[in-house]
């Protein structure tokens, strides 16, 4: 039953990620090796959403590392099923640090057995474009898995790159880089503190050259306001050297932004019940770096739920032929506000 419900979990994801962003466009899946233990190791600017579109995007089922104050409780078979294990940190008790050493335990466990783990180097979610400082747990996970393992270990950059933070109909690129093979550090007579300062310092290189702006130096916020949907449709490559040499178009304001204003006004009426549902659930979030997760996983069941409702009601009070394109005009009203919201307040 859990294997059922991680590959419903995880082909939903995909599909509802489909239609959540304008275009998916994904770098270097096929380099991903095979027959070997693997951590992937991405940036974190989207918080729960980034693991769920890592692991819906790979072939294989994968194991995700995330904060253990989300385990416990009525969700737990879900956590499980969905192959999520606890990672404690600091602010969760000096004596819970302790635990870590059992879910790492674990962990190499299953890298020996060909298994495949998403770890957040950065170890703490962010809104911003650039590499936040590494820790080094993925490091140190991966060279004492190959330690004790005769498989092939692989660490694997992977960069994810949205459009925008809180918007749908984005782009998004996911770029996955040049898998570091561990046992390539193993025959260096270096202490084990410094081999695992290399192989970290080796993940930022290649984590750098998977996303967009790998650094925040003087130009970092200019280049960030080219950031826009004219640009991402490019593809990866090219954006990245153009984002890098600033020859880029700048995206232009709408000038008539009260028309606009009350087109996107009536755009609201056919699905005015989840998006008030929605608003509402976001405003409990202080952290906007949760509201593209938020909009990706409420968004699907309520939409879902309020499009059954309404063809279902209409179809009762009325028939189902006029049920039917009421139904079709609802979706697209969604759509067209989605991307007029692009043009108000940029």
């Amino acid at each position: 039953m859990k294997n059922f419900f991680y590959y419903f979990i995880k082909y939903n994801i995909r599909f509802t990620s489909s239609c959540y962003f304008r275009k998916i466009q994904i770098t270097g899946l096929d380099d991903i090796p095979k027959q070997s233990g693997i951590v992937f190791s991405p940036n974190h600017q989207g918080a729960f959403l980034d693991p769920l579109i890592v692991g819906s995007i790979v072939p294989q089922k994968v194991t995700s590392l995330t904060r253990s104050d989300v385990f416990g409780g009525k969700f737990q078979w879900y956590l499980d099923a969905l192959k999520m294990l606890p990672i404690f940190r600091i602010r969760n008790g000096y004596a819970n640090l302790r635990k870590n050493d059992q879910i790492f335990k674990k962990c190499r466990k299953l890298l020996s057995r060909k298994e495949s783990i998403i770890m957040f180097s950065e170890g703490s979610h962010h809104n911003e474009y650039y590499l936040q400082a590494l820790s080094k747990g993925s490091s140190r996970l991966v060279y004492e898995a190959q330690i004790e393992s005769k498989i092939p270990i692989y660490l694997v950059p992977v960069g994810i790159n949205y459009g925008s933070h809180q918007r749908p109909l984005c782009d998004l690129h996911v770029v996955f880089g040049k898998p570091i093979l561990i046992s390539d550090f193993l025959n260096d007579l270096r202490s084990k503190a410094e081999i695992i300062n290399d192989i970290r310092e080796k993940l930022a290189s290649g984590m750098k050259k998977c996303i967009w702006i790998p650094d925040n130096d003087k130009y970092y916020s200019e280049r960030k306001r080219l950031i826009n949907r004219t640009n991402t449709k490019m593809e990866y490559k090219e954006f990245k050297e153009k984002l890098e040499l600033m020859n880029l178009i700048k995206e232009k304001k709408y000038k008539n932004q009260l028309i606009l204003k009350l087109i996107i006004l009536i755009t609201y009426i056919p699905n005015l019940p989840p998006l008030l549902i929605l608003r509402k659930i976001l405003s409990l979030f202080r952290d906007k770096v949760f509201y593209s997760s938020i909009k990706i996983t409420a968004g699907y069941i309520l939409f879902g739920l309020w499009w059954i409702i309404l063809f279902v009601a209409i179809t009762v009070m009325i028939n189902w032929t006029f049920a039917l394109p009421t139904l079709c005009v609802s979706i697209l009203l969604l759509y067209i506000r989605q991307n007029l919201l692009y043009l108000v307040n940029k």
